[in-house]
């Protein structure tokens, strides 16, 4: 599964995982086949870091730093994605379902 722009991800530093982040942005490096990686790392306070990836590293392949093993790993939601038929708007009437706007209304005491 490749990982792209507004994936979460979690960044493993020498083996171990470090932080999480958001892919901002993969724009082409100077260098053929090479990325510029915009990561917003979501620490307190927010950085954004810029790292020059290949394919591979963005998906998962580790790499190293400055001699630092590193490797970016995608997060996938644990929550099962519920997908529903959209309704048509005639559904609710033959329901018998009513619709009750909450704008405007008062708080009952």
């Amino acid at each position: 599964m490749a990982t792209g722009i507004n994936d979460l991800v979690l960044v493993h530093i020498d083996k171990k995982p470090a932080f999480y982040a958001r892919l901002e942005d993969v724009s082409p490096d100077n260098k053929p086949g090479w990325w510029q990686v915009k990561l917003l790392v979501l620490n307190l306070p927010l950085q954004v870091y810029t790292w020059i990836l290949e394919d591979a590293q963005i998906n998962g392949t580790p790499f190293t730093m400055g001699g630092t093993p590193v490797a970016i790993e995608k997060v996938v939601s644990p929550v099962e994605k519920v997908v529903t038929p959209p309704q048509e708007p005639n559904d609710a009437k033959q329901s018998g379902a009513k619709v009750i706007s909450i704008i405007g209304r008062k708080k009952e005491e």
